[in-house]
């Protein structure tokens, strides 16, 4: 069946359309996406501007007109933290359904750290034994770790580069204080949950998924995405220690001249790679893989999950 998964982040609004059947490698078809940056429009009280509210209808309204063209049969509608924390989130959930029909389901921090996990698993497979997923989104960072489909401990923290870069970083380039303030923070933060993790022993595998890992692996020397998905890709912590000092003195338009890194996520990207280097220090990583999985995926195949299988051919 053709499915569409419709991701309203932080940073973007994301439909991508899959062809799909049980028991099948998901294949993308079609991508549709628009950059709203939510987590941006919210005015003092922490809500989601009626400008924002207006322009996140519009682009689902895209997004259905999309799946009606490229035939899909069902949508999978879902927002993660920039929703799930404004303060007039049941209202902005509200009009979305009045004026387009669409009922997004919002993910806790937890469902999204465990579909993500469950995209990484599926792609690695079973031989990469426990598996620590760590996921910097536009709101929030998910970690993940366990030995089977489902994590055995999962987090959700408030450390996404999008938001980060709004609320701690203002300058371009940021003054070099805001940067020590924000890398202690995030270091404390991160630091509070290290245990619930480490307490399961060491992981066989640690992967990074979302668009700021590819991007920090892309500028630290990965192969590129035209290369194709199934290409290794890996992230040194050796490597990101050398990076930080100098995107930290780049200014946006500087960043974004830098391989495989977008104009529209530059000023977000020093934010990202403090997050990613004080994950990798305290969790003791000295390298992990780029998965091209994530919580898209993860959505599509728990979607899947629950479909019978094909009928045997008589």
């Amino acid at each position: 069946m053709r499915l569409g998964v419709l991701d309203v982040g932080s940073n973007t609004v994301h439909f991508l359309v899959v062809d799909a059947h049980p028991g099948a490698r998901p294949l993308p078809a079609y991508s549709h996406k628009a950059e709203l940056r939510l987590a941006e429009l919210l005015d003092e009280s922490g809500a989601i501007s009626d400008h924002g509210v207006e322009r996140l209808v519009a682009t689902v309204l895209e997004a259905l007109q999309v799946a009606e063209d490229k035939g899909v049969e069902d949508v999978l509608p879902f927002a993660t933290s920039a929703v799930r924390e404004a303060t007039n989130s049941e209202d902005v959930l509200r009009r979305v359904a009045e004026q387009t029909g669409v009922e997004l389901r919002v993910l806790s921090g937890q469902d999204e750290a465990r579909l993500t996990f469950l995209a990484a698993r599926r792609w690695l497979g079973w031989s990469a034994g426990r598996l620590l997923v760590l996921d910097i989104g536009g709101g929030s960072l998910e970690i993940a770790y366990g030995l089977d489909e489902d994590p055995d401990a999962a987090a959700s923290l408030p450390l996404g580069a999008g938001r980060l870069t709004t609320g701690d970083l203002p300058g371009d380039p940021p003054d070099a204080e805001d940067v020590r303030a924000l890398r202690r923070r995030v270091r404390a933060e991160i630091a509070r949950v290290v245990h619930e993790f480490t307490r399961y022993g060491t992981p066989d595998h640690v992967v990074g998924t979302s668009k700021t890992f590819k991007q920090l692996a892309r500028i630290a020397g990965a192969a590129r995405s035209a290369e194709g998905l199934y290409v290794q890709r890996e992230l040194t912590r050796k490597k990101l220690e050398e990076w930080v000092p100098r995107l930290a003195t780049m200014t946006a338009a500087e960043r974004a001249v830098l391989p495989g890194v977008s104009e529209g996520r530059s000023k977000q990207l020093l934010a990202g790679a403090l997050v990613a280097e004080a994950a990798m220090d305290l969790f003791g990583v000295e390298t992990l893989d780029i998965c091209p999985w994530a919580l898209r995926e993860g959505v599509i195949l728990r979607r899947l999950d629950h479909l019978p299988p094909p009928s045997a051919a008589v």
